[in-house]
């Protein structure tokens, strides 16, 4: 393994760590709102309100951070470090600017935004939200600080700040929840959404300061770096706002169901993003700029090996995570939600959803990735065009499944538009890149699939077969829960080397050097 390889896996491996504790906390956070608030009208109005505050920069940020990194790199190359800094207090100023203006526009469009989101919310509910979504709009302005400095650090290969930043981030919320959050109910957890928001940003100051970046009020509309950024992050912006704009349909759409069932698909997507945020997310990462290198000095191949190893590696993690999730859905939730307000109902609405969200895993963690590879070629206009076809077969979907299988069709919905689109661009690369191994992508998910498959039977005799057995108790069905993981992950790994899975070998190769 070449330096550049062997340096990318130790900070997707230190990336994967931290954002998997930070996971943890997050996971945390989630039981515990779950426990205080449970599944209803408080927690509906919550998360609908959040979505509201956090929509628009959650889509321009991931965008700007995008086309960031890059320019970032080019300046420093071109005109060096200096320059960098500088460019990057212009950016800042305006991303200041913008978010200041965002938050104003935001207070005097809540009533309507809110009735888009959750068109059933109707009296106090309706009001609750409003409130709740104009208090926590200072939470734009810090995600637009995070951002930014998330770019500059990552462009300079700094992604320990930017990784654990996620951390105080959770922190926060398990101390309110813990404390005073009887007292202050979901107002409070707004509130303390907004401090959680800042420390994300703050986290990173540190680092940046000691890079050498010193803050200034100057502002330069017309630098001509700054004007590439908004160009660029024009078609990156719209096919960043897919999963956005789902979110807002599958919300809108569940306000009119049965009560619980906003929370129900918000507390699934987390789960099922767990395995996306914690992997996925750290591949992609440390491989962009990596990609960009390689194809911008024009060496195709490299990049496809490059490309080839992250899909792979996507397909051993994600595949039998979407077995194990379809076999254990409903004793998971079980054991880490059902407590407090947090009923049987709530258990048995999160875990359907869960189940349908995880079979879109493969397809959206694999989208993520041929993403990167688009952008890495300087194609921006694919992906877009992408991102709308994924968005009008979620809206048909949404429509033709709500009415037989409720909150569950609209997680459906949204895997098989994930899956679908996920196809369409692997043909876009072909055509692009001519050969791309698709036969040894096709083969790596088959042996992966049969192997997942033995493992998810085998986790589905250990679990059930116990529980049968046993007591019904919390640390019992705890215990059978991560022994019924452990099993199937000790066969899945067997199973992987008798069939001479390459990736998993070098994977394996890799923790035993640890």
């Amino acid at each position: 393994m070449n330096s550049s390889k062997k340096r990318a896996a130790q900070s997707a491996a230190m990336i994967a760590g931290v954002t998997l504790f930070s996971k943890f906390l997050g996971f945390l956070r989630e039981v515990l709102i779950a426990s205080k608030f449970g599944s209803g009208y408080e927690t509906d109005t919550y998360f609908v309100a959040m979505t509201a505050t956090v929509i628009v920069m959650t889509t321009i940020g991931a965008a700007l951070k995008t086309t960031l990194i890059p320019i970032f790199s080019e300046i420093e190359e071109r005109k060096g470090k200096e320059e960098k800094l500088k460019y990057m207090n212009n950016v800042f100023n305006v991303v200041f600017l913008i978010t200041i203006l965002l938050v104003v526009v935001g207070y005097f469009a809540s009533p309507l935004v809110v009735k888009i989101l959750a068109k059933g919310f109707t009296g106090e509910q309706y009001k609750l939200a409003v409130k709740l979504n104009r208090i926590g709009l200072p939470i734009i302005i810090f995600m637009g600080f995070t951002y930014v400095y998330q770019g500059l650090l990552e462009s300079s290969e700094i992604f320990g700040p930017p990784a654990i930043s996620g951390i105080p981030f959770n922190l926060v919320y398990i101390i309110y929840l813990f404390t005073i959050s009887k007292k202050f109910g979901v107002t409070g957890l707004m509130v303390t959404s907004i401090v959680a928001a800042a420390l994300q940003w703050l986290i990173q100051v540190p680092a940046t300061k000691k890079m050498g970046y010193s803050y200034g009020l100057s502002m330069d509309l017309k630098d001509k770096y700054l004007n590439k950024a908004l160009t660029l992050t024009g078609p990156v912006l719209i096919g960043s706002a897919v999963q956005q704009i789902n979110v807002i349909i599958d919300r809108t759409l569940a306000s009119g169901l049965q009560e619980g069932s906003i929370s129900a698909l918000n507390y699934a997507s987390r789960v099922n993003d767990l395995i996306i945020t914690v992997f996925v997310m750290a591949i992609t990462t440390v491989i962009f700029p990596m990609l960009s290198k390689a194809f911008t000095k024009g060496d195709t191949r490299e990049g496809k090996e490059l490309m080839g190893e992250g899909i792979n590696i996507i397909l051993i993690i994600t595949v039998p995570a979407t077995i194990g999730i379809v076999i254990l859905a409903e004793p998971a939730i079980k054991v880490f939600f059902q407590r407090g307000a947090f009923d049987e109902v709530a258990t048995y609405m999160t875990s359907q959803a869960l189940i349908y969200y995880s079979l879109g895993l493969v397809g959206s963690s694999l989208r993520l990735m041929l993403n990167k590879v688009f952008y890495s070629v300087q194609d921006t206009t694919t992906p877009m065009i992408n991102g709308m076809i994924a968005v009008g077969i979620n809206v048909a979907l949404n429509y033709a499944l709500i009415g037989y299988m409720g909150h569950a069709g609209l997680a459906l919905a949204t895997s098989i538009s994930a899956t679908i689109t996920t196809i369409l661009l692997f043909i876009d690369l072909r055509k692009k890149l001519g050969k791309i191994g698709l036969k040894k992508y096709l083969v790596c998910f088959l042996k992966t699939l049969a192997a997942s498959i033995v493992m998810g039977l085998a986790v589905y005799l250990v679990y059930f077969g116990l529980t049968g057995l046993l007591p019904n108790m919390f640390i019992v069905e705890l215990l059978i829960l991560i022994l019924s993981v452990a099993v199937g992950v000790g066969i899945y790994f067997i199973l992987c080397s008798i069939f001479k899975i390459k990736e998993m070998r070098i994977i394996m190769k890799r923790l035993l050097k640890k």
